[in-house]
């Protein structure tokens, strides 16, 4: 898939168009991600009758780095200036782990513009992190060795099975972050204030599905976490028995028809 670029004030977007002529939807991948982190799930969304884009975050991928700003609403304008930039009027945003915050500042704020919302293991939240990683993003940021660390750490969120690509993906994101400014990038937006999202999160109208795996190391209790998310956005929560922080990657038989459904269910209600 050829690499698309949209041009901001503060630096260049990259991002994949998939095709279709279908409702869109936009996938924004997790920090210290690439866009690549939807490689299973953006086809079959085509597939479906939706028209799939994937974007890199701002310093993140193949999008240019530095940028003055890392934080939750600057991802959100970004998207924003996707959805006007692709003349698409509103859309359908998926959001994994810290990209769950921005969408639902954009959806809190900007509701005509979003058709409805996915929050897959959403940091959105000023919550309580597992003590024990906790203690290891400490590290991870603080050590000449961090791309290294972050790839031990990242095979850790896949507890239950690995896509047959993961060493591909996993050296090719190595190798992103290894690049100058890209892990500063993902440490600040990592760091970057959850009140924006938190204080957003009743004010979203738009359907919301919520989806945690059961073993996300991430969390103390994925099942608790999602729950209050759900609770708060008025959303649907769906746990994916055994799948750790990227369950549209590690278990996409069971993700991706729930995440269609879904969709197709939340188009159908627009357009009533």
């Amino acid at each position: 898939m050829e690499t698309q670029f949209l041009n901001r004030k503060e630096g260049t977007l990259a991002y994949t168009d998939y095709g279709g002529s279908g409702t869109p939807v936009i996938m924004l991948p997790g920090i210290g991600a690439l866009r690549r982190e939807y490689r299973f799930l953006a086809p079959k969304l085509k597939e479906a009758g939706f028209r799939a884009f994937t974007v890199d975050l701002r310093g993140l991928g193949e999008s240019s780095v530095p940028w003055k700003t890392y934080d939750v609403p600057s991802v959100g304008s970004d998207i924003i200036a996707l959805i006007e930039h692709l003349n698409a009027g509103s859309a359908h945003l998926i959001g994994t782990s810290f990209s769950a915050a921005p969408i639902i500042l954009i959806a809190a704020e900007h509701p005509e513009v979003v058709l409805s919302l996915v929050l897959i293991t959403g940091f959105v939240r000023t919550a309580k992190i597992n003590p024990f990683m906790k203690v290891l993003f400490w590290f991870m940021a603080n050590n000449p060795w961090r791309v290294q660390t972050w790839a031990m750490y990242y095979k850790m969120l896949y507890p239950t099975q690995k896509p047959a690509d993961f060493k591909d993906y996993l050296d090719k994101l190595t190798e992103n972050l290894a690049q100058p400014g890209r892990f500063d990038a993902s440490n600040a937006l990592a760091n970057s204030s959850r009140q924006p999202s938190e204080e957003g999160m009743r004010r979203v109208k738009a359907p919301t599905l919520v989806i945690m795996g059961s073993k996300d190391p991430d969390f103390p209790n994925p099942e608790a976490e999602g729950k209050i998310i759900a609770e708060q956005t008025g959303g649907t929560l769906v746990m994916i028995e055994g799948a750790g922080h990227y369950p549209q990657t590690e278990m996409p038989e069971k993700t991706t028809p729930i995440l269609i459904e879904f969709l197709k269910q939340s188009t159908l209600e627009q357009t009533r």
